[in-house]
């Protein structure tokens, strides 16, 4: 494609840039706002589709929610305006969107080498990656599942230390932005091969992990590099808008609610189930091992939820929706112990809003993974998306906590027994 012949379009959008500016946020709010009829939520899709500077950190797609929106400050008058013409309610939750940036990562970070002081770069992880099977050779492999639109390594990393573990499949940064959940994922790692604690040791010793700390390489990147908010991949499906929201491309319910057929939205759900590569990668990964595999954990930022499915529109429960019920009861509870943090937890469509094609929903109804979880981690929304890196360690440990009565809940149910003969 020529950029000369079609400057005049693509200049809003940077996409001739050969460099892209950093995306800034200077004075930006950010507003809590209540949808509560219909024509609140169709107003809030135009906007959506047609934003003129409006974004959305949740995507208005039913009434009876909360969500927070991002409004530039050239366009606060227009929106105090049109909250008080529809009688929507709406409170300033953040004034200036680039200081929650600014102060995200620590001025100085005080020790070399791969932390948790600080958020890191998806090479940090691959390095940190080859120093760890370095080190536990004898039970760590990296496993390379494919590459990117962009051409980026997908690797795994498998610690396993007995055979017969049931096994535990966890991904992370699906949505780039969440920059929380891969950090909680390698932190969780180091755990597993170097706490004392017998409750985590009991975890690494009895089942068999396979980690996927960013599972979507060129958005985390584009995040890092452009622009902090975004979220989706980076394919450009439409000359004006890029990527897919990958956790809405997953096959088995696609496109029931809850996604986008708008290639400019955040919930764009891709022209067809499974398009991606990066979608279809890690399926393929999970296809190698989805017999060993007792639970499918998707890790996720924000809101404090544990999610089970399903989240289409009209879903029943699940078979073992009570057991599902009963495990989260433990696990949320133990959460709560060290920092006194409040989990809700129960099906995505129940407790938080429809949202089809999840990865979750489908290693469960289509590959029947006995268990499949969404853990929202922190916060509320007081700084959303742009945890501040001094709550890595604090958030990893209580989710920590409550994966040790997760799976102990689970295995008095009759879930994560031995394969071994």
């Amino acid at each position: 494609m020529k950029c000369r012949s079609l400057v005049w379009l693509l200049f809003a959008v940077g996409v001739c840039s050969t460099i892209a500016d950093r995306v800034r946020f200077d004075n930006y709010r950010v507003y809590d706002v209540s949808v509560d009829n219909d024509e609140q939520l169709k107003v809030l899709q135009y906007l959506e589709q047609f934003s003129d500077g409006y974004s959305f950190w949740e995507s208005p797609v039913q009434t009876n929610m909360n969500l927070k929106m991002v409004v530039p400050p050239h366009k606060v008058g227009d929106f105090e305006e049109m909250t008080e013409r529809l009688n929507m309610k709406s409170s300033l939750t953040v004034n200036n969107l680039q200081e929650l940036v600014d102060n995200e990562q620590p001025k100085r970070v005080a020790r070399a080498g791969f932390t948790w002081e600080n958020y890191h770069t998806l090479e940090d992880m691959y390095e940190w990656f080859d120093e760890l099977v370095a080190q536990y050779g004898s039970i760590l492999t990296i496993e390379s599942y494919g590459v990117s639109h962009e051409n980026r390594e997908m690797k795994a990393i498998k610690l396993s230390k007995n055979s017969g573990n049931p096994g535990i499949f966890l991904e992370s940064n699906i949505h780039a932005r969440e920059w929380i959940t891969s950090a909680t994922a390698t932190w969780i790692l180091n755990e597993l091969l170097t706490s004392s604690d017998p409750t985590v040791q009991n975890l690494a010793n009895n089942y068999d992990w396979y980690i996927l700390p960013v599972i979507n390489p060129d958005g985390f990147a584009y995040s890092k590099d452009v622009n902090r908010m975004w979220r989706k991949n980076r394919y450009p499906h439409s000359i004006l808008c890029y990527g897919v929201d990958m956790n809405r491309n997953f096959p088995g319910h696609w496109m029931e609610g809850g996604a986008s057929s708008n290639p400019c939205s955040d919930t764009f759900a891709g022209p067809f189930e499974g398009s991606e590569i990066e979608t279809q990668n890690v399926m393929n990964y999970f296809l190698k091992y989805k017999d060993r595999i007792d639970l499918y954990l998707s890790f996720h930022s924000y809101g404090q939820y544990m999610l089970f499915p399903f989240g289409h529109n009209g879903a029943d429960l699940a078979a073992n929706y009570y057991d599902w019920m009963e495990i989260a009861t433990s696990a949320a509870a133990a959460l709560s112990q060290r920092f006194g943090t409040l989990y809700t937890f129960g099906t995505t469509s129940d407790v938080l809003y429809v949202a089809s094609g999840s990865s979750p929903d489908w290693a469960h109804a289509v590959h029947d993974t006995p268990i499949a979880v969404t853990y929202e981690f922190r916060d509320k929304g007081t700084n959303g998306f742009i945890l501040p890196a001094d709550q890595i360690i604090p958030n990893a440990q209580e989710v920590l906590d409550s994966l040790i009565a997760f799976f102990s809940k689970g295995k008095e149910l009759g879930y994560f027994q031995n394969r071994a003969a």
